[in-house]
């Protein structure tokens, strides 16, 4: 059963004035609690805020249902402290979180807070007792890691680059705040439902954004809500009060929602794993395939996975080019796609794919645990599979596909390009043709046929390519489930890379753009389209997809 929630920015001691307030909302709504961010109580500056706060104390002021609060910019009052120090609550109903902890409401939901701001200089930071502080340090953050997951997560700052990927504009004349790392590493850790901030004088709220799924839960992708609230009565009228439900019960999304971005902030893995030797490979994202290896002297550290053009954790991805997350990998469109969407008249769209694993790796062999490599590549030849039915049923049997992989240890991270062709033109041989001709050309290793059971084998650099047609109906019924299963696995062919060999990423797009006769589209900058034109392509794949996307059946 979902709980009736309300959130209040900064009262400053405006005590008596909220919870009048508060007291006439609740008698409607019946909310489970509420929860004060920033400072409840002033800095001390006012004599009328000791008046306030003996009042409370008194009694005189009601507060009318469970309050939670923290810690802000200023010290908790003294006559609050002493309060706090012989019992668990100010008052009836008000409830001190501490500067740093954890809670376990009633209904079931988790809050974990982090009041105060970064100590910065070594005689601002707060020894353990120092409940009442404005201070917090590296260790306190990261202390709340234990608590492993969050409904509610409250920091007075807020998280470093929480703006990234945003289209979310802060009010004129006012500057967001710079953010700070620890925080951000907190939300990516408890990956909580909401985070609320009290740091800026204006209200905020972020667009929703996604994490990057775990190994121990690979199939959901939680989303969280960043929202800043505006302090009490403050004069622009910006917003001081949140209201929302929230269902501890109810699951974390497993399909990405319309108007969600991926997450803005690195992991703490990410941080510490990014892997060394690595050079931009193509994607669909990148600077284009004319980009040539800088000098030595240009050239510049590898990529981590914040600045990875595949990974779900990089804020620049293009998310609305993401048509299908499964539990190991997730189906993109190409961004500036070799083919249109009247290519193929019979899909209706482009139909250029790119099936990329979530692991950060330049190669399969490189993905150091086995069962992760085995059911990352197991899931990847499923999506395959999904879109070669899908092409085939969507085009009466009229389109084969083509994938492609390159796989090199200097690469950056591994993906599969896949692309619809003429059944004809697989039938008649010249797709096959058109690879082994352009690679002898160019001087490259002759390709050798790989059987599937090698696949699984194969070891150091190479390019590879799959080349898949319909299977053909036998006529007299024999051994049809054989050559079915034969037709899905396709033919495949190989050839090696070592790591100085000079190999044009755009290897595949070319021999496909002039076998296709789209020479004028090799280069995908040479192809823009506009965001609009994207989302209509990404909107009729999805469409016809949808019966062949497994994903869907695993919600």
């Amino acid at each position: 059963m979902a709980s009736k929630i309300v959130v209040i920015g900064s009262v400053n001691c405006s005590i008596k004035d909220v919870f009048t307030k508060l007291a006439k909302l609740h008698a409607k709504q019946n909310f489970a609690f509420a929860i004060i961010l920033g400072d409840l109580f002033g800095d001390g500056s006012d004599e009328g805020e000791l008046d306030e706060i003996m009042a409370l104390l008194q009694g005189t002021i009601s507060v009318p249902l469970p309050t939670y609060f923290t810690v802000g910019n200023n010290m908790i009052p003294e006559r609050i402290v002493e309060k706090l120090q012989s019992d668990d609550e100010v008052c009836e109903n008000l409830y001190y979180l501490g500067r740093r902890g954890t809670l376990k409401t009633s209904e079931g939901i988790r809050i974990v807070a982090l009041g105060g701001n970064l100590a910065t200089a070594a005689s601002d930071k707060p020894s353990a007792n120092d409940k009442y502080l404005p201070q917090y340090t590296e260790s306190d953050a990261r202390s709340l890691f234990g608590a492993r997951t969050a409904d509610i997560l409250i920091t007075n700052q807020w998280p470093k680059s929480i703006r990234l990927g945003s289209n979310v504009e802060v009010p004129e004349d006012t500057k967001a705040p710079e953010g700070v790392q620890c925080v951000a590493d907190l939300c990516s850790t408890l990956k909580p439902r909401y985070h609320f901030a009290s740091e800026a004088s204006f209200f905020f709220e972020r667009e929703p954004f996604f994490h990057t799924p775990t190994e121990e839960m690979p199939e959901v992708r939680p989303i969280t809500r960043f929202i800043n609230m505006a302090p009490f009565g403050n004069p622009t009228k910006q917003k001081w009060l949140y209201a929302f439900s929230l269902d501890v019960n109810a699951p974390a999304p497993t399909i990405i929602p319309t108007g969600v971005t991926a997450s803005p902030l690195p992991t703490l893995s990410q941080k510490r794993h990014a892997l060394p030797g690595q050079q931009e490979s193509y994607s669909r994202f990148s600077r284009g395939d004319d980009y040539q290896r800088p000098s030595k002297r240009a050239r510049r550290p590898p990529p981590d996975q914040s600045e990875c053009f595949f990974c779900l954790s990089n804020p620049n991805i293009t998310t609305h080019l993401i048509t299908s997350i499964g539990s190991e990998s997730y189906l993109t469109t190409a961004k500036g796609p070799l083919p249109t969407s009247t290519t193929f008249p019979s899909l209706g769209f482009p139909g250029h794919m790119l099936i990329i694993p979530f692991t950060h790796s330049p190669t399969f062999e490189a993905i150091p645990d086995s069962a992760s490599r085995s059911s990352t590549q197991e899931e990847m030849h499923k999506y395959k599979g999904a879109l070669q039915s899908m092409v085939h049923e969507r085009s009466k049997g009229e389109l084969g596909a083509v994938t492609w992989e390159v796989s090199r240890g200097n690469g950056i991270h591994i993906h599969w390009q896949f692309l619809p062709v003429s059944e004809n033109m697989i039938n008649r041989g010249l797709v096959e043709a058109a690879f082994k001709v352009e690679a002898e050309n160019l001087k490259y290793p002759k390709f050798e046929r790989i059987s599937p059971e090698k696949e699984a084998l194969e070891r150091g650099d190479y390019f590879r390519v799959w080349i898949w047609g319909a299977p053909e109906t036998s006529s007299d019924g024999k051994d049809e489930e054989l050559e079915a299963e034969k037709a899905r696995a396709g033919s495949s062919f190989i050839f090696p890379l070592t790591p100085n060999f000079r190999f044009d990423l755009q290897f595949g797009r070319r021999v496909m753009a002039k076998l296709l006769q789209l020479e004028d589209r090799i280069n995908w900058k040479d192809t823009p389209q506009t965001e609009e034109e994207e989302k209509a392509d990404v909107s009729a794949f999805k469409k016809a997809f949808e019966k062949f996307d497994f994903s869907l059946e695993e919600e």
